[in-house]
């Protein structure tokens, strides 16, 4: 356990002085504590966004029987998400990836219990519909960054541009979750902005 608390500092070290965007702390905490909850049957995860491998390595640390799928797209992020997962010696329950998660052709027989996206924002819509088919009957979606250090919900205020662009994509996926007929979706106010969203006839 010290050994991995070591490696997960030095990891959030690395993101720092690499300007690698990884998930907030008070973020992953929340969703560790939906794993660990036994009532929620977590034990395979669809990670998509693994960056530097932070947040997968924290979610397959909850549980001894938690399996990992995550996927990137970025060739120098997935080689250190790889070098962290075997320092983690997680190899084992962590499979890594590289792949652009849109172009990805999953087997149709593999089911999650958690969905987690965090990776290209202005996609989101885009990675909700393709890999919701992909969730168990009970299962959740997570989606990290929905406050977008402050910006959702204000992009009128912006000036036109990427910033602005990425805002109302943003913007337009939590329209998109609050109106969507088949999911239950509860928006947290934690970290950056969480959203678990539910199948209604799960």
């Amino acid at each position: 356990m010290k050994e991995l608390k070591e490696n997960i500092l030095a990891m959030e070290e690395y993101a720092k002085e690499n300007n690698i965007p990884i998930i907030e702390k008070d973020s992953i905490v929340q969703i560790m504590k939906y794993i660990k909850d036994k009532d929620n049957h977590v034990e395979s995860i669809l990670e998509i966004g693994s960056a530097i491998g932070y947040s997968a390595i924290l979610m397959a640390s909850c549980n001894a029987n938690v399996q990992v799928t995550t996927i990137e797209r970025d060739e120098a992020r997935y080689m250190e998400c790889l070098k962290n997962v075997k320092k983690c010696g997680m190899e084992k329950r962590i499979n890594v990836v590289y792949q652009d998660a849109l172009e990805l052709n999953l087997s149709e027989e593999l089911k999650y219990d958690l969905i987690f996206i965090d990776a290209a924002k202005g996609q989101y819509i885009k990675f909700f519909e393709k890999y919701k088919n992909f969730l168990k009957p009970g299962g959740v979606i997570i989606t990290d960054n929905l406050k977008f250090h402050g910006y959702v919900g204000e992009s009128s205020k912006l000036d036109k541009g990427n910033l602005k662009s990425l805002v109302e994509k943003i913007e337009s996926y939590i329209e998109f979750l609050q109106n969507n007929p088949e999911f239950d979706t509860q928006f947290l106010e934690v970290g950056d902005g969480l959203s678990v969203s539910r199948w209604k006839n799960s």
